[in-house]
């Protein structure tokens, strides 16, 4: 887990009031992330379940994202941070997730594009932003974007909420994106001061391809989608 996908989680969890019982599929928390990884922190106070296909740190219930052992409606929020890159079944876990949440839940989920192969145990899909949003097309309202430069991000994320949307989401849409936004710019400034020099010398040995992702690093651009309405959020 990166950086921003923690704070993409955390931002949404505040935006959302995202409802119990939560579940996270992918919670295998890997060598380095122990305690890092866990995000039962953001959902205090909620039933929180993690889930992955294996047993280990962070687990408390051994399942498969695309035949998952829960009855229909019976999970508030689905957490899916940097997941699906390696379900093979990736369309039947998208089916799975919208199958388990009840009317008004939550769908979280991150994952990356432009991002090395990462075999935890395997890595099959990398999905352009607007697959991601065609992916959540069933939910009644969706934030979906990516992060990084335009035309190759590094990150691909989104939100949807299971219909009956509530009243005020374009509020609570604008209100994440807004801090998401505030957050990159914290980021971005937070940077070591040995960061920032490496990649001012990159202008001097990098390709111009290379040079656009060091500079859009810290970019992320959302389409907010309500029926019938349509928005784009820069």
């Amino acid at each position: 887990m990166r950086d921003h996908n923690k704070a993409f989680c955390r931002l949404a969890a505040q935006a959302f009031d995202c409802p119990g019982p939560v579940y996270e599929f992918g919670s295998y928390q890997v060598e380095g992330q122990v305690d890092y990884a866990d995000l039962r922190s953001l959902f205090a106070g909620k039933g929180y379940i993690g889930c992955d296909m294996r047993p280990g740190p962070g687990v408390d219930r051994v399942e498969d994202v695309s035949r998952i052992g829960v009855g229909d409606g019976e999970a508030g929020t689905v957490l899916c941070i940097e997941t699906f890159e390696h379900v093979f079944e990736i369309r039947r876990a998208f089916d799975e997730v919208y199958r388990i949440l009840r009317p008004g839940g939550v769908f979280l989920i991150t994952s990356p594009f432009n991002f090395r192969i990462h075999a935890y145990p395997d890595d099959y899909w990398r999905m352009t932003p607007q697959c991601l949003r065609r992916m959540l097309a069933a939910y009644g309202a969706r934030v979906t974007g990516s992060q990084g430069h335009d035309k190759f991000p590094h990150t691909v994320m989104g939100i949807g909420v299971k219909a009956p949307a509530p009243a005020d989401f374009h509020r609570r849409a604008d209100r994440f994106v807004a801090s998401y936004h505030a957050w990159l710019d914290e980021a971005r400034s937070a940077r070591p001061v040995a960061t920032k020099l490496r990649e001012a010398l990159a202008v001097f040995v990098r390709s111009r391809a290379e040079r656009r992702e060091i500079e859009a690093y810290h970019r992320a651009e959302f389409v907010v989608d309500l029926a019938p309405a349509l928005a784009v959020v820069g």
